[in-house]
C-alpha cells in the first residue's frame, strides 16, 4: 500500500500532467519487482482549486450551482486517479509489462459524533472578511476563522477513518492483478444513515486512510511517500539525527517528546503506526518518492515495526 501527497502531484491540471510521470517511474519499479500495488493519494492543492473555482463562479451568479465539499473531493479522486493511470499505463508499456491501472472512486465511513466535528480545523477555499464570513456563516452553517492576518477562511472538520466502503472491490482487482488507486484524498468522507450513506463537508488524512486500507487488505507493506528519505529526530538542528528503524515503542517515545510536526511528520508516523498495531506482520515504511524501489530493498527510509 502506497500512499502518495497531494503536494508531489502539482497544483494545476497542466503540472500535475508532467509531475504524475516522474510519480508512475517508482511505481512501476515496484510492479517490475514483483509487489502487488494499492496507491493512495493526497488531494489538499487540487481540492482546494476546485472548491475556489465552484466558490468564486456560484458566487458571481450566472447559474452556477453551489458544489459541496464531497462532490468537490470526488471531482479531484478522479482527474488525479485519470492522470495516474495514464503515466502508470505508458510506463507499463514503455518496460513491456502487462498489468491493468483502475481508479476506485472511494468512500470513507467516519463517526459522525468524532470529536473532530465539534472543532473544525482543516481550513478549505477562499479568504473573506469578516462581514462577508459572517453572512455566509448565517446562510449556509459554514464555520469561519481568522487565517494568520490575511482574512477570514471556511474550515471543515478532519475524523478518523472507520471503514472503507469499496474495499471488496479493492480486493477483487487486486486479486485480478490490477494496480489500484483508492482512497483519493483520504477517501469522501461519509456518514452511515438509515437510508443508507450521505456525504459530509470534511478531509480524511489519506495516511490514516491508506493505512486503514493498508490493514484491511492485509498488506505486507504500508509505504508513506514524502519529501525526505529518512524520519529523522531534532530535524532542522545542528544534532539532527537519521532514523533507519523505530519500533512502537521507539515512536511513542518521539512523539512523548514532540519530535514530530503536527501537520507534517505525526500523522504519518502514526499512521505507521496504527497500520503496525493492526496488521499481524506486516511493517511501514517512510521514505521519498524517489528512492521508493531503493527504500524497500534496505538501502534507505525509516522501517516502523513492532
Amino acid at each position: 500500500m502506497v500512499a502518495l501527497g497531494g503536494n508531489a502531484l502539482g497544483k494545476t491540471p497542466e503540472e500535475q500532467l508532467a509531475l504524475v510521470k516522474n510519480t508512475a517511474k517508482p511505481i512501476v519499479d515496484l510492479v517490475e519487482k514483483g509487489y502487488e500495488v494499492v496507491i493512495g493519494h493526497g488531494n489538499g492543492p487540487q481540492v482546494g482549486m476546485i472548491n475556489l473555482a465552484m466558490e468564486f463562479s456560484a458566487n458571481k451568479g450566472g447559474g452556477t450551482p453551489f458544489m459541496p465539499f464531497p462532490e468537490c473531493g470526488a471531482m479531484t479522486q478522479g482527474y488525479i486517479g485519470y492522470h495516474l493511470q495514464q503515466a502508470i499505463q505508458q510506463e507499463l508499456k514503455a518496460r513491456g509489462i502487462e498489468r491493468e491501472c483502475a481508479t476506485v472512486v472511494t468512500q470513507v465511513v467516519v463517526d459522525e459524533n468524532d470529536p473532530g466535528f465539534r472543532h473544525p480545523t482543516k481550513p478549505v477555499g477562499s479568504f473573506y472578511t469578516k462581514e462577508e464570513a459572517e453572512k455566509i456563516a448565517a446562510e449556509k452553517g459554514f464555520v469561519f476563522v481568522e487565517d494568520a492576518g490575511r482574512g477570514w477562511r471556511r474550515v471543515v472538520p478532519s475524523p478518523i477513518p472507520k471503514r472503507i466502503v469499496e474495499l471488496k472491490v479493492v480486493e477483487q482487482l487486486v486479486a485480478a492483478g490490477d494496480i489500484v488507486i483508492t482512497v483519493g484524498g483520504g477517501g469522501i468522507p461519509v456518514v452511515e444513515t438509515e437510508n443508507g450513506l450521505r456525504g459530509v463537508a470534511a478531509v480524511i488524512d489519506k495516511d490514516r486512510a491508506s493505512a486503514l486500507l493498508a490493514r484491511d487488505l492485509r498488506a505486507d507493506r504500508l509505504i508513506i511517500l514524502t519529501a525526505v528519505d529518512r524520519v529523522c529526530v531534532n530535524f532542522n538542528r545542528p544534532d539532527q539525527r537519521e532514523l533507519a528503524e523505530m519500533t512502537l515503542e521507539d515512536c511513542e517515545r518521539c512523539i512523548n517528546e514532540k519530535q514530530f510536526a503536527p501537520g507534517s511528520m505525526l500523522p504519518k508516523v502514526e499512521s505507521c503506526m496504527a497500520f503496525v498495531r493492526g496488521s499481524e506482520h506486516g511493517t511501514a515504511l517512510i521514505t521519498s518518492l524517489s528512492r521508493a524501489a531503493e527504500a524497500l530493498e534496505g538501502g534507505t527510509g525509516t522501517v516502523i515495526r513492532r
